[in-house]
């Protein structure tokens, strides 16, 4: 079977380093771009005088200041980094396991699901999930919704690309009612926050939201690169994957978990950001190619300064108001989903 993913690309051989390299040199310089500014202006020289005083232990100049670069700003940058990098990855899994390149972690109704399950943490608190936290409920209720949308996409034992997207659009449906029946349960104080964390948003984020995020990226993305080959394979067809060696039913269930695990993670720290998941390993695969030993790194970085890029356009736009991450990566991510099945349409 020809690999549908397969086509001519900017970047090969060695200077896929060359991109790596430029894409880091981008997430620093990004980064330095969203601490700099903000909803409240502060000249740049203050602000990297308070970050060289953390960096370098000596006393903060401003104690105002400092709270604003350096507890709220700077955390919230390297979440918004981290965030992006790990549903980007999240991306590339769930595309390679249903080899569709419509499929995310937002399409296919994952993100709803982990939605739901931090919700319900919220609203009636760990014990309805025996004693796990908001991370851990989110990820209950990920993997239960990819399950049900792999469930219902297939016919006779083999997944049909067809029913894929709208199962995924249906399920995702079915999560969000039912969050908006939690909600409703809510007390009334407490639902402006949760509807905004719901929307996607990095404000609020602390230096405690690092840890979490960064283990899991680390570790589901070594282990995808480790994996690299088999999902490759994987990308030719089942028959011709399991004639090269590999256990497709284990790996399917191994990027399963992946992608379940990166999802929760992001909406347990950060809430519902759509469409990340979907642009970003597309932007990779036009970049390098469709070999995700390339496609893996690439995304993650992308992902990474994407994310960073949007958070300060949230802002900034209607300074000194905020807007919710998600509004505006949905806004992109419609029109080029709407364009993806286009173009697939028109393929075939």
């Amino acid at each position: 079977m020809r690999d549908r993913n397969r086509g001519p690309h900017l970047v090969s051989g060695p200077m896929t380093a060359v991109l790596l390299a430029g894409l880091a040199v981008a997430l620093v310089g990004a980064s330095v771009l969203a601490i700099s500014i903000g909803s409240v202006t502060l000249p740049v020289g203050t602000v990297w005088r308070v970050v060289a005083a953390h960096l370098t232990g000596a006393d903060s100049p401003d104690p105002l200041r400092d709270q604003v670069v350096w507890e709220i700003r700077t955390p919230r940058v390297l979440v918004a980094a981290l965030v992006g990098a790990g549903l980007s990855v999240a991306g590339v899994a769930f595309q390679a396991l249903v080899r569709n390149p419509l499929a995310d972690p937002y399409v296919l109704g994952v993100s709803a699901g982990a939605s739901l399950g931090a919700v319900l943490v919220v609203a009636v608190g760990a014990t309805a999930f025996g004693g796990l936290g908001v991370a851990g409920a989110a990820f209950a209720t990920a993997t239960a919704t990819v399950l049900a949308v792999y469930a219902l996409a297939q016919r006779g034992g083999r997944l049909l690309d067809s029913r894929l997207v709208l199962s995924g659009v249906a399920v995702g449906y079915l999560a969000s009612a039912a969050t908006s029946y939690v909600q409703l349960q809510i007390d009334a104080s407490q639902l402006h926050g949760l509807m905004f964390w719901l929307m996607g948003s990095i404000a609020g984020a602390t230096w405690d939201d690092l840890g979490l995020p960064a283990a899991v990226i680390a570790v589901c993305t070594a282990f995808l690169l480790l994996r690299g080959r088999d999902m490759n394979a994987l990308l030719a067809g089942e028959d011709a994957a399991a004639g090269l060696g590999t256990s497709v039913a284990a790996l399917r269930i191994w990027l399963l978990l992946a992608g379940s695990l990166l999802t929760a993670t992001a909406v347990s720290v950060v809430g519902g950001i759509g469409f990340v998941g979907l642009m970003v390993p597309h932007a990779a695969r036009f970049l390098v190619g469709s070999d995700h030993r390339r496609v893996l790194p690439v995304a993650l970085l992308m992902g990474a300064v994407f994310l960073v890029v949007v958070d300060v356009a949230t802002r900034t736009v209607d300074r000194p108001n905020e807007l919710p991450v998600g509004v505006f990566t949905t806004a992109l991510g419609v029109p080029f989903f709407l364009w993806l099945l286009r173009r697939r349409g028109g393929a075939r």
